[in-house]
Order: C-alpha cells, then structure tokens, then sequence
C-alpha cells in the first residue's frame, strides 16, 4: 500500500543556488514576426526592411503617416498645416472625444491626415497622408477641412498636390457631417484643377467608401501600391445586392489596373522616384 502514500518533497532554498529573482528570463521581442495577409507566409520583421514590404509576394504591409514621409519627402522639408482644428462631437456620441484624445496620443497626429508642404527631391509639393491607425483613417469634418485647405493653400501658392489615401470611408460618429465633406473636398480639388495645378493621388490599402467615391480617384494620375483593397461598398453588400459571387481579385489594386481606374502599380520602395519624375514632367516651365 506504501505505493500510493503521498511522499513528502524537499523544498530547496533558492538560496543555496544564488538569488534567481535577479536572473532575466528569456523573452520574444513585440513585433519580431509577422504574418502576410497576402501570401500568408510568417515573416521575420527585419525582412521587410524600412519599407516593410513582404519579400516573398510584395505586399505592403500598413504604415503610419510620419514612417510614409520619411519614405517620401527631403528629410527635414516637411511644414505641417492646420493642427489648430479642433474635432467637435455633433451627435453627441458616447466616448467618441475621448477616443480622439487616445488616438492622438497613440499616433502622435493631431486628425486620422497629415498636411503641409514638403520636397521630393527639392521640388517643392503640397502632400497629405492619411492614416488607417487613427479610428482607421475615417474621414470626419477635421479630415475634410484639412484636406479642403490643402487644396486651397496649394492653389493660392500654385503647388501641386500628392495625397496618399488610406481610409474605411465616412465617420460614423459624425453622421451626415461626415458625407458632406465629399463634396467640400471636390470642389476644393475642382478650383486647383481649374488653375493648372497637377494632382497625384496613392492609393494605399485599404482606401474604402466615402473618400474613395471623392477625392481618392479624382487625381490627374491615380498610383496605387500592390494588393491594395480599393473600393466602395465591401465585397458582401455587392454580391448580396447583384446576387452573382465577384472574382477573388475583386477591389484589388491589380483588377483596378486592368478594368482602367488606375493608371500605375508601384512598389513601396519606387514610388518616391515615380513622384518625383512626374511632378518634374507636369511642372516644367513652360508646360503650364
């Protein structure tokens, strides 16, 4: 019976074997691995290099507005415009300021885009970037004022301007004051137009709803990076409403390339240099 007795263990000082409290224990750094949602391959971050581009398939992974700059414009050209806009809550919804003040505290930005004038190359150039890490880059009436005035400022000092889009459309939080920014935007867009003025928009993943159905496919050349979803409505609400199942490449940059709604694919780590060629070809004296 002696076979099932509980036997008594000896506890052993830690002590004994040195104080282990003071010994790190070994530990996975945040962010060392990540998963392509394209090709699905785990990748090793270093991998992807500044750009972070998935070596195997291309995709580009997301990045916030200030990393997009430092891979786009002169160092230290970029000014910043109209941080002294204030994001106001007009229906009154439950937390949604308080959220605006932990978004700006997580991205360091002041509103889900980043404007000012900056140089590619020392070519001097209006630019705004959104940003899908603020409440996913949604476009609420700080955003569309933003945006409004950087058209506007950019025809008053006869600059061109290069958006790179990244948004899931409207804010719902703001409701209708949302959807009338599209057309703030577009006429804003449609008067530096009117002036000569070249426009060049980069649509980034994902650009969606409201801000694509305006300014994102308004430019006078449209680039977009590789794998990018780019679309209106999402994938379920169409084949719900047309009762037909869509190509698996539907609203992918690639199929926007073929049916004619973007003029150019460029990888993460050329488009500086695309910019910076067309934004010489357009502004050559002489050409406006």
């Amino acid at each position: 019976m002696a076979l099932f007795k509980k036997k008594n263990y000896i506890r052993i000082n830690p002590n004994r074997a040195g104080d282990q409290s003071s010994v790190k224990k070994p530990a996975v750094p945040d962010n060392m691995w990540a998963k392509c949602p394209c090709c699905k391959r785990t990748l090793y971050t270093k991998d992807m290099g500044a750009e972070k581009v998935c070596p195997y398939c291309g995709y580009s992974f997301r990045i916030g507005a200030w990393e997009r700059l430092a891979l786009t414009v002169d160092e230290k050209s970029f000014e910043e415009w109209d941080t002294d806009i204030e994001t106001k809550d007009p229906l009154n919804f439950p937390d949604y300021l308080e959220k605006i003040t932990k978004m700006q505290e997580k991205t360091e930005l002041h509103e889900a885009v980043l404007t000012g004038k900056a140089r590619i190359d020392e070519q001097e150039i209006a630019i705004g970037v959104m940003d899908a890490n603020f409440i996913m880059g949604s476009m609420g009436t700080v955003v569309g004022e933003k945006i409004t005035r950087l058209f506007e400022r950019a025809t008053q000092l006869r600059l061109p301007v290069v958006i790179f889009t990244a948004s899931g459309g409207a804010r719902m939080q703001e409701g209708i004051f949302s959807l009338m920014q599209m057309a703030k935007i577009s006429a804003a867009l449609k008067r530096h137009s009117k002036a000569g003025l070249l426009y060049v928009t980069v649509l980034t993943d994902p650009t969606t709803g409201g801000v694509t159905a305006s300014f994102a496919m308004d430019g006078d050349i449209i680039l977009a990076e590789p794998q990018s979803l780019i679309g209106f409505a999402g994938r379920r609400v169409i084949e719900q409403t047309i009762r037909q199942k869509l190509p698996d490449d539907f609203q992918k940059a690639e199929f926007l390339l073929d049916h004619g709604f973007v003029d150019q694919i460029v990888v993460r780590n050329q488009l500086r240099e695309v910019l910076s060629k067309l934004i010489k070809l357009h502004t050559m004296k002489g050409w406006e």
